[in-house]
């Protein structure tokens, strides 16, 4: 498959598609650091910059598009702007891309925020958009934390198909899924698995620094034998703490050696019963000037932030014993599915800054989702 990919961050795609032999003509990117990123990683693929001045790029047989365009206009979080703002618009740019290239199939990812934007209006001209160009479509709400990385992750992506919307459907959803065939969830307290059981994705393919098991994102030490020097990032850091639970009767401690409280945090009722690895998110009330930490169940959606707040304003950290750090680059890669140091590729052999790599991160796709998404397109179109 040869595809075009815009709005192309750090290449979400290119890493999910890599072993199914798809073959990138092109990316669309026009931000710094993630142009910088996808040069080193990709030197001799043309990164064409600015994606509306789509009809000056010399392409052929594009059989795929692929890109987020950007969703601030459509976050509910956001203005609300939707179409209206020029961010927004470059959704129909994307649809104009779809109209001068014509490609058998696209790719088009949005938070959830979209479905809602100006009543749906916005989605829904989207749609009417890609429908007037020809194409069949289907869309659907996929989680990351389904397919194999404990980050709570939630996009919509709609999967067209020239001609045909049937495809489409078949590359989305499962037919075991549509008679309400649904597997029972967990007990209450049921002990949480170190090996995560998913409907549609798969497991991080994530290497134990031994390199014979595979593990997931911020797991515990598992490896007991393994030296902690081997478990630390450049800077130091082990980047896979302790997991500890407290219990309310007695105030005993007592290590879980399971999945890292990053991911499903409990604490304690106060005193001394409060975990020693906790999720929290800090936020700034502006009025007083102050910051409140709130303990988090699950960790948030990684995002990327206004410069102005980068360093304070809705981040995760972990509370290990007696100190908070934030989640490392690493980590926050493992999060969307991405091989450790991805981001870490030293411009003019400096370090390179945590800042940018957080930024690009977490305006990136998850790969797992993409790597789904390739994989069901490559079955369907094998049957058409």
């Amino acid at each position: 498959m040869r595809y075009l990919s815009v709005c192309s961050g750090i290449e979400a795609a290119t890493v999910a598609w890599h072993d199914l032999g798809w073959q990138p003509l092109g990316f669309s990117e026009i931000e710094k650091f993630p142009s910088a990123v996808l040069s080193h990683h990709y030197p001799d693929v043309t990164n064409y910059g600015d994606m509306t001045k789509y009809k000056e790029w010399n392409l052929e047989s594009v059989e795929l598009i692929v890109g987020g365009t950007p969703c601030q206009s459509f976050s509910v979080a956001g203005l609300r702007k939707g179409l209206e703002d020029p961010r927004g618009n470059l959704a129909l740019t994307y649809v104009g891309l779809l109209d001068h290239f014509r490609p058998k199939w696209f790719i088009w990812e949005n938070v959830p925020g979209v479905l809602s934007s100006n009543g749906g209006r916005d989605f829904g001209s989207f749609l009417g958009a890609v429908a007037e160009c020809g194409y069949g479509f289907s869309y659907r709400v996929l989680d990351a934390k389904y397919f194999g990385v404990p980050q709570r992750r939630r996009r919509v992506f709609v999967v067209g198909h020239l001609g045909d919307w049937r495809p489409t459907a078949e590359v989305l959803f499962e037919r075991e899924s549509l008679p309400w065939n649904i597997e029972k969830s967990a007990s209450p307290k049921q002990r949480a698995s170190s090996t995560i059981k998913t409907s549609v994705g798969e497991r991080s393919q994530a290497r134990s620094p031994d390199g014979n098991n595979t593990i997931g994102t911020l797991l515990a030490r598992d490896y007991k034998g393994i030296g902690n020097q081997d478990l630390k990032d450049g800077r130091g850091l082990i980047l896979e703490p302790i997991v500890y639970e407290t219990h309310p009767a007695d105030s005993r401690v007592k290590e879980m050696g399971d999945v890292c409280q990053t991911v499903t945090s409990r604490w304690g009722t106060g005193g001394g019963n409060v975990p020693l690895v906790s999720a929290y998110s800090i936020r700034e009330d502006a009025k007083a000037n102050t910051f409140n930490a709130t303990p988090l169940k699950v960790t948030p959606a990684l995002q990327a932030l206004r410069p102005s707040v980068q360093s304070h304003h809705a981040q995760t950290f972990i509370a290990q014993p007696m100190a908070v750090r934030r989640l490392t680059p690493i980590e926050c890669e493992r999060l969307q599915g991405f091989p450790d140091n991805y981001t870490d590729i030293r411009l003019k052999d400096k370090d390179t800054p945590d800042g940018p790599r957080y930024k690009a991160i977490g305006n990136s796709m998850a790969v797992p989702c993409m790597r789904w998404i390739g994989k069901r397109i490559e079955e369907v179109k094998g049957k058409i």
